[in-house]
């Protein structure tokens, strides 16, 4: 016990250090190169299949961008200059593509320059908005598919703080404006109001550790008038304002279009959870803002209780039904929110009618917790269930009218090969998403874009018959290639978009018909960006830890690379640790190789144009040693074993150097690495992005981990790498955004750790990014990051 008082005696400790270097670095020209190339567009196809948009972008802004002044409340990061959220990355480039003719057409009026975000189809697929974004305003454009044109249709500058635009039908667009210029935001005083002050009289609230949370009643003030908004409908530029200004944090229209569900925020505002987690007012108004019935009072989720699958004892999920002109469903617990609870069934849905004046109705029960329904049509619609603790999920056939309830499929949320995929949906006569029956009625059809199996992932097209429950495979990814369904355009006809890649085939999107058997058709060329990869290798190995479970890794090798003729490598291990209850989960084969090498910032695949052999997505399950124990009872000894399995194989294959291994990860991975080099002598350095070291200081739980602290006090003291700062002797690199705004990775987690290395005689360098978040953005943040990691590599294990 005295040992984990040395974690809290520890934090107190003040932290000093200086920096070797100024100024941003650069890595290898290769490296740089790949980072400056320019993304392929992303593709946005509209409801009917003949339209396709390609959304061009630039790879990475400057952080530049990021220094730009910024409010950090309430769990949100603002603009104030333009009420929207900062640290957008915007669609620079529009082309509106024919998918059947393949005629490319260039948008007229759009502004310039474009920094656009958040398309959206209307209904009938005749026009898409998208807002522009200005220094000092955000704008709603529509695009008119007729002309090809762009124009803006607001007057007052939109709000996009809490919410967005949607189409309320196919001519009028809902959304939210400022109530007030910006140069009215309020002023900080030299001089404070007075202290802050938080009390609590008996009540727990065992909240994650979240960041950017509003700390004084200055913060309380900047909270509400950035968020305070004006609901307003626009038909054909003309702006009708709907209800009073407020704090909206939700609105969803009736699928009739006669009622809005509004989700209002109210005080107090909390200082320990995020905005989407304040007292709220849910109630339903018609088309004019005026109440009609008021639906609850949400209070604040602070006093929601710990571990992931007990709730608040209040209604939740509120939505319409998809397939009913006005029909408002939500959930409430039956075991008052706690799991636990010996009783046979853990929620209610509840269904109540326009003109909501009567009683409601209860739909059916649920034995685990309710996570909800695919609308179909009075006959049919499919509801889901499972626990979170227990990695379970359970999906039902459900008759609205008649109640009954068949079990459709029941599986662990780790066990990739039983994953069904999503059913097929179309919109419906109220242009509502529902479920897509084929063969008048009598069959669904499920698409899994992943298709893990044996074989790797390999995706599929099913057709459940409803009648006797039996599936069929309509289309299987062949092997040697990874393809996924993108947009079924003719279910009937099987007629549908194909996203195809290869190891060396470039994704690129093709029309596929199955009935006719025709060629495929191309509807996109994307070229490669990266010939720096060209002629790497590239192959998934597979390998077994010595418990006997099989894992698996990318394996990737320079280009000319022959292990006879150049002998073992310097090599690079990244991974990032994932819990299961079964150890059959934990050893499925994951992803493919014969998926096209596509980077980000944060991919060590860089080096290996280096000459570093790469395994990357190295396999790092922690599974629970028996059904009475959770995967973390012996998370240490199962890293060990995971990385000696990774060590050895690399070794065995003549491709990767035992004396030359480094190991590296980012967030979780981070904490997994320093873990590894506090508790083996299998890695010469480590590269830790972004982690969390000392887990006292997320003491309500942690990623899959929900025990608290005082629950299991050792598990937190065993699993933090801070308690053994002293047994690190290999060299580790910590980066850290100085703004993370993620739960749990606080930069103090970083700072913490290199000072405990530093006092206790260890090798370690901490690099803080300034403006950075837990993903990094600004270009030169990340061509510094990948030097950083580059200079470590080459002084550790080609120069040590």
């Amino acid at each position: 016990m005295a040992k984990r008082f040395l974690l809290f005696v520890l934090l107190s400790l003040p932290v000093f250090f200086a920096g070797a270097q100024t100024g941003y670095l650069k890595p290898p020209k290769d490296i740089e190169d790949m980072v400056r190339a320019k993304p392929t567009p992303s593709v946005n196809f509209d409801s009917k299949g003949e339209w396709m948009l390609l959304l061009g972008r630039e790879s990475y802004g400057s952080v530049e961008e990021l220094a730009k002044p910024e409010l950090r409340i309430a769990g949100l990061r603002i603009d104030p200059a333009n009420f929207t959220l900062s640290r957008q990355n915007f669609i620079t480039e529009v082309t509106l593509k024919n998918i059947k003719s393949g005629e490319e057409f260039s948008i007229q009026g759009l502004p310039s320059p474009l920094k656009a975000t958040s398309f959206s189809w209307n209904g009938s697929s005749t026009k898409i908005s998208f807002v522009q974004v200005e220094n000092d305003r955000a704008d709603l454009y529509v695009i008119d598919l007729a002309t090809k044109s762009a124009s803006k249709i607001n007057r007052t500058p939109l709000n996009l703080i809490l919410n967005g635009p949607e189409w309320y039908d196919n001519e009028s667009l809902l959304y939210f404006t400022i109530t007030e210029p910006a140069d009215k935001a309020p002023k900080a005083s030299l001089m404070p109001d007075g202290p802050t002050v938080q009390e609590n009289y008996g009540k727990a609230a065992p909240r994650p550790t979240y960041q950017d949370m509003i700390k004084n009643p200055f913060q309380e003030k900047q909270f509400e008038f950035y968020t305070t908004t004006q609901l307003v409908m626009n038909t054909g530029g003309n702006e009708v304002k709907i209800g009073s200004p407020a704090i909206y944090n939700n609105i969803s229209v009736s699928p009739d279009k006669q009622y809005f569900l509004i989700r209002t925020i109210k005080k107090p505002f909390s200082y320990i959870v995020p905005a989407g987690g304040f007292p709220t007012e849910v109630k339903i108004t018609n088309t004019k803002g005026e109440l009609v019935k008021h639906i609850a009072d949400l209070p604040s989720s602070e006093t929601a209780p710990s571990g992931y699958d007990n709730i608040q004892d209040v209604k939740r999920g509120f939505q319409w039904r998809a397939d009913k002109p006005a029909t408002l469903i939500w959930s409430k617990p039956l075991d008052g929110g706690m799991i636990k609870t010996n009783v046979e069934y853990h929620d209610a849905v509840y269904a109540l009618d326009a003109p909501f004046n009567g009683p409601e109705k209860e739909l059916f029960k649920t034995k685990e917790r309710y996570r909800g329904i695919i609308w179909g049509n009075d006959n049919l619609a499919i509801v889901s269930e499972g626990l979170r603790s227990q990695m379970t999920s359970k999906s039902y056939l459900w008759n609205p009218s008649t109640g009954e309830m068949k079990l459709m499929e029941s599986r662990n949320t780790t066990d990739a090969y039983s994953d069904p995929g999503s059913p097929l949906t179309t919109r419906n006569e109220y242009g509502r998403n529902v479920l897509w029956l084929i063969g008048k009625g009598r069959y669904l059809y499920f698409n899994n874009t992943t298709g893990s199996s044996p074989k790797g992932d390999l995706p599929f097209l099913t057709r459940y018959d409803l009648r006797t429950g039996k599936k069929d495979t309509i289309w299987r990814c062949p092997e040697g290639r990874f393809e996924y369904v993108a947009r079924v355009l003719d279910a009937e006809n099987l007629t549908f978009i194909t996203r195809r890649e290869s190891s060396t085939e470039m994704p690129n999107y093709w029309v596929k018909n199955l009935k006719k058997r025709i060629a495929d058709i191309q509807l996109t060329h994307f070229e490669n960006p990266y010939p720096q990869l060209e002629g790497v290798h590239k192959e998934k190995i597979k390998y077994t830890r010595a418990d006997g479970v099989t894992l698996t890794g990318e394996l990737y090798l320079p280009k000319g690379y022959d292990p006879k003729r150049d002998g073992p490598l310097p090599t690079l291990i990244w991974a990032y640790p994932r819990e299961y209850n079964s150890a059959s989960d934990a050893a499925q084969i994951r992803g493919s190789e014969h998926r096209f090498t596509l980077l980000n910032w944060g991919s060590p695949i860089f080096y290996v144009t280096q000459g570093y052999a790469v395994l990357n997505n190295a396999e790092m399950p922690i599974v629970a040693p028996d059904p009475t124990k959770k995967p973390n009872d012996n998370f240490v000894e199962q890293l060990r074993m995971n990385a000696e399995a990774a060590v050895n194989v690399l070794a065995e294959m003549g491709v990767g150097d035992r004396n030359r291994m480094a190991v590296g990860g980012h967030s979780y991975g981070a904490f997994m690495t320093a873990n590894l080099l506090a508790h083996t002598n299998l890695f010469k350095a480590g590269i830790a992005r972004s982690g969390a070291y000392n887990r006292s200081l997320t003491p309500f739980g942690f990623q899959n981990e929900d025990r608290t602290y005082w629950e299991a006090p050792q598990l937190y003291y065993d699993m933090s790498p801070f308690s053994f700062a002293h047994q690190m002797k290999a060299p580790i690199l910590l980066i850290h955004g100085e703004m993370d705004n993620n739960t749990g990775t606080y930069p103090i987690q970083s700072e913490r750790m290199f000072n405990a290395i530093k006092g206790n005689g260890g090798h370690a360098r901490y690099v803080s990014l300034p403006f950075e978040s837990h993903g990094y953005s600004g270009m030169e943040s990340i061509l510094h990051t990948l030097a950083e990691q580059y200079n470590w590599l080459e002084k550790y294990l080609k120069n040590k």
